[in-house]
């Protein structure tokens, strides 16, 4: 049985392995250009009020510069317009240089001097995405910065009044918690541009400042407000590189008909359409120009600063962060539009393709398609060119002479830009009022280009494909045959809406005439959130593509679609099937931050079979068999099923909301709104629950095995230091000694860090369970050196049996084996106590961290959420060093702890996925309970 246990946990740590491998690194390389510094950056200091500086020591104001501007702005009088970078969790101030430089070299170019003063915050590079304590404190200091940013442009006519907040990771939350504030006025902040920035929940919870935090601010946007609709917002997400945020948390939570708020990922901007992981995001080249060209449209040329018009500033946000088309959004375009020059130049197509390359000779050159005879036949005219000038180059005729256009109306906004060419798509019932469509085609700069375009019929060029299902594991496949007589084929894939799921995607490509062809683009739309993806390919060739999601569907919107821009008479095979080790690092994408909860669940548990083991045999357990004795999913997840049954019922409900109960941890939302979206298939909650239970088991196994051995080898070295004993009472205190550590703790805790004490008093059992070790090792190896006949004559008997219980053995010489066996009954106790004690140990790591980087500013960590909550957690370690199994055996309150660990651990389960902290109050509940056991 041993060997099958570990098999079972070798296989699910294998799971667990895959399923990291493929989060942390199963996506492609880092396809970002670094962006560089033509000259020395300079951050330049910026003073703020005495009070301020008094009251936020740690933070500080800065202005980023380089070479001539830099020494220009020494003195701090500014006439460009100001941007605010702020760093997210551990952050640096330093991280603004990639905006900053871009920003010069742009304005460099400009006339007008138009540009940018970049600022930047030193948040101290404090942790607040683990430790919720300092995000109101930021707030505050970034609401201050804000006032000291405006003050500095006072000497001007037209001084500005409102900043643009450029957030990273945590930063762009706490750009957003500035509207919470009650003095804040929300005209000092138009435009909030955050980067990796987790909106709809932090992605661990791990204290109640992080989570109150976060509920106040989706109440101010979500529930009150109707002010905030004119704060432009534009969230991007860093795609599947970024495995620290994953993307579905950087939807916005707002109101849905709210026009002024924009969530997408970062591989959907045009000209950028690459992943970026949590920091690249920052210096992105890519990203980083397409945000500074932003920056600079929306700058106001008569005002000099960024303009106060809602409409204006989404319109530009769309053009650069959207769609890319010829024209701004909402710009007045020029109509009609005159053509002018000789016959020559134009040509009439009559066949239903067209492909053109432009000479390298300059010339004009116009293509006429007439619609009278193509609008029955056809639904779509698609038409390409790889000249990326975004100009206008397709236009509807109004007026003929002869073989020529006259006067026209330009219908080229709605081209959108792809990595390989720019593709316009018409739909011809739109064009009543157009007699025949103009593709311009001259290259007056002597430029080669391609230009190809057809007549299309929308049912004929979409396929419907169900993807095969999540368990098939990759033995199925669903294909698909596209003989591609047109240039665009749409692949609908059928049930493919939830992010649980993942595909590779095989896509064949084979021409029987070879000769150059443009580029197969294929791009994957998700019409429910703006996460599109787009992958090159030549021609021929085999492509593989990965088809995952960062949120799940939220109404019965269309499935996903896979478009295919294609080389025309080429073939193309299309292979759907399920990848496994995709769908696990899904699973600890969305899911990952419940494993330390079924991992706490699973050492609980462990230590409940060390207390029935006592009860019925008065002996404990191998460390090893008790761990592989808590995976019990029967009884932890069936109740838990049954609970949410019962609270389907209104009567259970209202029972429920009377004991002031808090909700039921569900999975974490994954629609783009954060809300609660249609119920997923009924094998998504009920499959993912015991494999995060196994999983989180895995875990508590290996992990106790990895503690288990580095007791062992740690004691080995220490050996030296400590002089052998046989004394089962090695590395106990006396009960006065204990007191006074408890009180010496609790107020190191209270006047420090509550997790400097929890560590404190882990270590002081630690040390018990090494004296155990040593004492182990010490009594073997007499044991094995003595002559038989001499132990038996010191024992005084050989009655004694081989396996006697430390009970049994009450009375024994100390050298005996009754006295190893105790010894080896209690190191295991113990063993599985400390395994049990490192899930708060690194639960409150983040505070002691924080704690230790802000000591020069001050003692004590203020909020503290590990004080004073976790005071019964301190006691029960220092208490239960002293514990035996004999002691546990003379329990009466034994059988009632060992009782009650199990309700404990459902608890944890139905309370603790969405909020970790909660673990140590549920193991602040169980283990003085085990404390008391020793004594009563």
């Amino acid at each position: 049985m041993r060997v099958v246990a570990v098999a079972f946990y070798a296989c699910a740590l294998g799971l667990l392995a895959m399923g990291l491998r493929e989060l942390l690194s199963g996506f492609e390389e880092n396809r970002c250009s670094m962006t560089y510094m033509f000259e020395y950056p300079e951050y330049r200091r910026v003073l703020l009020p005495r009070r301020v500086s008094r009251l936020y020591p740690a933070y500080g104001l800065y202005l980023y510069g380089e070479g001539q501007y830099a020494q220009e702005t020494h003195t701090l009088k500014l006439s460009g317009t100001p941007v605010l970078f702020l760093p997210g969790n551990a952050g640096s101030y330093k991280q603004a240089r990639s905006l900053g430089s871009v920003a010069l070299r742009k304005a460099e170019a400009l006339e007008g001097g138009l540009h940018l003063n970049v600022f930047t915050v030193d948040f101290n590079e404090e942790l607040v995405a683990l430790y919720g304590g300092s995000l109101r404190r930021q707030t505050l200091f970034l609401h201050e910065s804000i006032k000291a940013i405006l003050r500095l442009y006072k000497h001007r006519e037209a001084p500005p009044h409102s900043v643009v907040l450029v957030g990273h990771s945590m930063g762009g939350v706490v750009a957003r918690a500035l509207f919470t504030l009650p003095r804040f006025s929300p005209a000092l902040v138009s435009l909030i541009l955050t980067l990796a920035s987790p909106h709809q929940a932090p992605p661990l919870s791990l204290d109640t400042q992080l989570l109150e935090f976060y509920s106040a601010v989706r109440q101010r946007w979500v529930d009150r407000g109707d002010d905030l609709r004119n704060v432009t917002v534009l969230s991007i997400g860093g795609g599947y590189r970024d495995y620290q945020v994953r993307s579905g948390l950087t939807a916005l939570p707002c109101v849905t008909d709210d026009p002024s708020k924009l969530s997408l990922v970062v591989t959907a901007v045009p000209r950028t359409w690459v992943s970026t992981d949590h920091l690249s995001i920052v210096w992105c080249k890519e990203l980083v120009l397409a945000s500074v060209r932003a920056l600079f449209d929306l700058i106001d040329p008569q005002s000099g600063q960024f303009s106060e018009d809602p409409e204006r500033r989404m319109a530009v946000l769309n053009h650069h962060f959207i769609r890319h088309p010829v024209h701004m959004l909402n710009e007045p375009q020029e109509a009609p539009f005159s053509f002018s020059g000789s016959p020559d130049v134009w040509s009439e197509v009559n066949t239903l393709r067209l492909a053109y390359t432009a000479p390298k000779e300059g010339q004009v050159k116009y293509f006429l398609f007439a619609l009278s005879s193509r609008r029955k036949a056809y639904s779509h005219f698609y038409c390409r060119s790889t000249s990326l000038e975004m100009t206008s180059w397709v236009y509807g005729c109004t007026q003929r002479n002869g073989s020529m256009c006259v006067q026209a109306v330009d219908l080229s906004s709605g081209t959108e830009l792809l990595p390989a060419y720019k593709v316009l798509i018409l739909r011809l019932r739109d064009m009543s009022a157009v007699s025949h469509l103009v593709v311009g085609a001259s290259n007056l700069n002597g430029k080669q280009f391609t230009v190809e375009c057809e007549w299309q019929r929308e049912e004929s060029q979409t396929i419907s494909v169900s993807v095969p299902h999540v368990l098939s594991f990759g033995m199925t496949a669903s294909d698909a045959t596209v003989n591609s007589s047109g240039l665009l084929h749409i692949i609908e894939l059928k049930h493919f809406h939830q992010v649980y799921q993942a595909f590779r995607i095989n896509v064949v490509s084979h021409c029987k005439v070879a000769k150059d062809r443009l580029p197969n683009v294929y791009r994957m739309k998700v019409p429910w959130f703006r996460e599109d993806s787009l992958t090159t390919s030549s021609v021929p060739s085999v492509t593989e593509l990965s088809a995952m999601l960062h949120t799940s569907r939220p109404d019965n919107t269309s499935g996903v679609l896979l478009q295919l821009h294609t080389a025309p008479n080429c073939q193309y095979k299309v292979s759907v099937r399920t990848s496994f080790p995709r769908v696990l690092g899904q699973v600890l994408r969305v899911c990952g931050q419940v494993l330390p909860v079924y991992t706490a669940v699973a050492l609980l548990l462990a230590c409940r079979g060390q207390l029935s083991s006592i009860i019925r045999t008065g002996g404990s357990l191998e460390m090893s068999q008790a761990v592989e004795g808590g995976l019990q999913p029967h009884k932890v997840d069936l109740p838990i099923y049954l609970l949410l049954l019962l609270l389907r019922q209104s009567w259970f409900q209202e029972g429920w909301s009377a004991l002031c109960l808090p909700p039921v941890d569900a999975l974490p939302s994954t629609s783009p709104d954060g809300s609660s979206h249609t119920a997923p298939p009924d094998e998504w909650p009920r499959l993912l629950a015991p494999l995060l239970y196994v999983l989180g088991a895995a875990v508590a196994f290996w992990g106790s095995t990895v503690l288990r051995l580095s007791i062992h080898l740690l004691s080995l070295l220490l050996a030296p230091l400590h002089r052998p004993s046989v004394s089962q009472d090695c590395g106990t205190l006396r009960l006065r000694t204990q007191l006074l550590l408890i009180l010496s703790l609790s107020v190191l805790g209270g006047t420090s860090c509550g997790a400097l004490s929890i560590t404190a008093s882990f270590l002081l059992h630690l040390y018990r369970v090494l004296k155990l070790q040593m004492t182990e090792r010490s009594l073997s190896h007499m044991l094995n050196l003595a002559p038989q006949k001499q132990r038996e004559q010191e024992n005084g008997s050989t009655d004694v049996k081989p396996h006697a219980t430390p009970k049994e053995c009450n009375g024994a010489p100390l050298l005996s084996e009754c006295v190893l066996q105790g010894v080896r009954s209690d190191l295991q106790l113990h063993l599985s106590l400390s395994a049990l004690f490192t899930v708060p140990l690194m639960l409150s790591a983040p505070s002691l961290l924080h704690w230790a980087r802000s000591l020069r500013y001050s003692t004590q960590l203020d909020p503290d959420p590990c004080w004073p909550h976790t005071v019964p957690l301190l006691i029960a370690n220092v208490l239960l060093v002293n514990c035996d199994v004999v002691k546990l055996s003379n329990s009466k309150l034994l059988p009632l702890t060992s009782y009650f660990l199990l309700p404990i651990s459902i608890a944890m389960v139905t309370f603790s996925p969405l909020h970790l902290y909660r673990v140590t109050y549920f193991l602040s509940a169980a283990l003085p309970l085990l404390a008391m056991s020793c004594f009563v």
